[in-house]
């Protein structure tokens, strides 16, 4: 499955070939998709040709080879309108991925530190593909973790967890908190009295406690995605 970003800098790539009769420069893409870096392009690339649909060309410049196209793109470019079917257990803005009823495609809205908080990012362009088991009722949405602080809850550097939004969680359970509305963290919680604290899951981190009205509650960690 692709996401979001990867389909479109796929048919991207692929139209300007068969337009131009070369793949369009780094620029080019970076612009098409409205990113603000050419290392997110790489990272696409990178992933494209890691996944068999395309190939690069040693010793030429803006040298890509499409091998071949997902199959809600028709023959000549044309793309199929998408089917979007919002179950029970789907998101809001989330939709089903194509050809298959057992995957579920969700906002992916970015990156998030595990070990110091950084701002909440939103990117409701980017999409990742979870299987329909993992979900339980409600709205979801997907983060991407940065740090090591939850190492010891098996939750690593680089994972992409899936969150249930809920402004409310039990005792020791895993959950995204905004603190002090700007900074977004992932943490075990504890309340302790008037106090939350938020824990982390590595010796090498210390608990930081809060009052209760500088934390907020934004979602709860059901599951979590790890690529090899």
């Amino acid at each position: 499955m692709l996401t979001r970003k990867q389909h479109e800098l796929l048919i991207f790539i692929h139209s300007n070939i068969r337009q131009n009769g070369i793949s369009p420069s780094f620029d080019e893409m970076k612009d098409a998709l409205n990113l603000k870096s050419k290392s997110g392009i790489h990272r696409l690339i990178t992933a494209l040709e890691e996944r068999g649909f395309i190939r690069r060309l040693a010793h030429r410049a803006r040298a890509l080879e499409v091998l071949k196209l997902p199959d809600s793109v028709l023959p000549g470019g044309q793309k199929l309108a998408p089917n979007v079917i919002q179950g029970e257990f789907s998101a809001p803005g989330s939709r089903q991925a194509p050809g298959s009823d057992d995957i579920v495609s969700m906002p992916l809205y970015g990156r998030i530190a595990a070990g110091t908080p950084i701002e909440a990012l939103r990117d409701p362009t980017n999409f990742v593909d979870v299987p329909r088991g993992m979900l339980a009722r409600g709205e979801h949405f997907a983060l991407e973790v940065a740090g090591d602080s939850m190492i010891d809850a098996g939750i690593l550097d680089g994972d992409t967890v899936i969150l249930k939004r809920s402004e409310t969680a039990e005792n020791g359970v895993i959950v995204v908190a905004l603190i002090d509305d700007n900074e977004a963290t992932l943490k075990r919680l504890r309340r302790k009295g008037n106090s939350v604290a938020l824990e982390p899951a590595n010796q090498g981190y210390e608990t930081r406690i809060f009052p209760p009205d500088r934390v907020k509650i934004q979602g709860e960690l059901i599951g979590l995605l790890r690529r090899y």
